[in-house]
């Protein structure tokens, strides 16, 4: 896989910007079928960062409906896969420089 293929996008929420400051750790939207080595090597490369640690978690699908004039309309939002990554002391990504 390429690395565009692994890292789909990162993840900016408020928790995830909390665990940056205090855990220099960041959350990634991955590709499902991504492993922790591919994942590490993607984050080295791509922002020039040394990893420590690559956590993953596979965000099950959530049910979803929604009321319409034709009635109920029901369908499933589809499953994820997360990733935590942990960088070295002193080292940082600007997750920010591109917006």
């Amino acid at each position: 896989m390429k690395i565009t293929d692994i890292l789909i996008k990162p993840i900016l929420t408020e928790k995830a910007n909390a665990q940056q400051e205090t855990l220099r750790r960041y959350a990634f939207k991955v590709n499902r079928k991504a492993n922790k080595l591919e994942i590490k090597s993607a984050v080295e490369s791509f922002y020039g960062v040394n990893v420590i640690a690559v956590n993953t978690v596979v965000v099950p699908g959530k049910n979803k409906t929604r009321y319409t004039k034709a009635g109920f309309i029901k369908g499933v939002k589809p499953a994820y896969k997360k990733a935590y990554v942990t960088v070295a002391e002193g080292e940082a990504i600007d997750l920010y420089a591109s917006i």
